[in-house]
């Protein structure tokens, strides 16, 4: 499934794009890439996260690539989850958590790190006696599923404070067609660790309470929290396309830090948010600027080691390195796309 912008849409990205600089830095030779086809996920309404991944199209195409083929996640090899998508080779690459993509590394799908997009994502809300993560002992936690996102990363962060996310946490699995927010929202959980637009939802209905807010609380808001990843085969057998790709979702982030007005047009106008307003929100309060100064091998090593310790995942923070990163090419774009 393709998406198809509009003459406008390109006009106006590729000129956004040239008054923010997005175009410094080499440029891929299009005859040098081994490839000129690339295959993503396609973004669910409402995964502003990811905002990077639906602003990139033409910035792709000007890598080289000329066949951009966008999957449908709930066809793609049968499977909502975006890690084994990518690493069955349905998909090339995506943006996912770090705990996320540290438990799929764990369990040998074939993906490889590549980048750190952003942090702050993430806010973890709690109703009256809840006031720091220590507090979440014995209590009920809302999460669509075990191995979830936000189980892994709840988990990782109780592990943080000393406590067993397996014994300590009453975790509470929403029912089918129920959001785990309803839950928080109507009391049946004491917690609820929200991904935007949830915490802004959160916030504007004053329910709860922020806990932590990764944007800002230390040490969450030191490490990032969605990576770009690309399945092992092609990272391996076309790096200078793998190089294109990663330049065009940096350069992506980059336009969504200085141009979050356009960036939250061209992601509304393409059904990938619903409210202007809210959705701009969310992109003016991502740190997307970060990717320069975080390090990626940090956060990959701090959540594997939180997650290990929670007896979560098997593996060691070595071994997830090892197996599942590769930073060459960010190393190699920081020098040419500076600031």
């Amino acid at each position: 499934m393709r998406i198809i912008l509009s003459r406008r849409h390109v006009l106006t990205g590729l000129a956004a794009a040239g008054a923010a600089g997005m175009v410094r830095g080499e440029r891929a030779d299009a005859a040098a890439l081994e490839t000129a086809s690339v295959r993503i996920p396609r973004l669910g309404s409402g995964t502003i996260c990811a905002a990077p991944i639906g602003v990139a199209d033409e910035l792709l195409r000007a890598e080289g690539f000329n066949e951009i083929v966008y999957v449908p996640l709930s066809t793609a090899a049968g499977s909502g989850d975006a890690t084994e998508v990518v690493g069955a080779g349905t998909a090339d690459f995506f943006l996912n958590f770090a705990s996320t993509l540290t438990a799929a590394i764990d369990r040998g799908v074939r993906i490889r790190a590549l980048a750190g997009i952003h942090a702050g994502c993430f806010g973890l809300f709690g109703h009256e006696g809840i006031q720091k993560i220590a507090d979440l002992k014995g209590r009920r936690v809302a999460v669509s599923a075990m191995g979830s996102p936000a189980h892994l990363f709840l988990a990782a962060m109780a592990a943080y404070v000393g406590i067993d996310p397996r014994r300590d946490i009453n975790w509470v699995i929403a029912p089918p067609g129920v959001r785990t927010i309803n839950l928080f929202i109507e009391h049946k959980s004491d917690a609820f660790f929200a991904f935007p637009p949830q915490p802004q939802e959160l916030r504007e209905r004053r329910i709860g309470h922020i806990i932590v807010d990764s944007a800002i609380d230390r040490p969450w808001s030191q490490y990032f929290c969605c990576l770009l990843y690309g399945n092992s085969d092609y990272v391996r057998n076309y790096p200078n396309a793998t190089k294109a790709v990663v330049r065009a979702i940096l350069k992506a982030t980059d336009l969504c830090a200085e141009r979050p007005e356009q960036v939250t047009r061209q992601l509304v106008e393409n059904g990938l948010s619903v409210a202007y307003d809210r959705s701009l929100e969310v992109i003016r309060e991502l740190p997307f600027r970060e990717w320069r100064e975080h390090d990626p091998e940090d956060t990959m090593r701090f959540y594997a080691l939180r997650l290990h310790e929670a007896g979560l995942i098997k593996s060691t923070p070595q071994k997830i390195i090892a197996d599942g990163t590769d930073w060459r090419f960010l190393n190699e774009l920081k020098r040419e796309l500076k600031a």
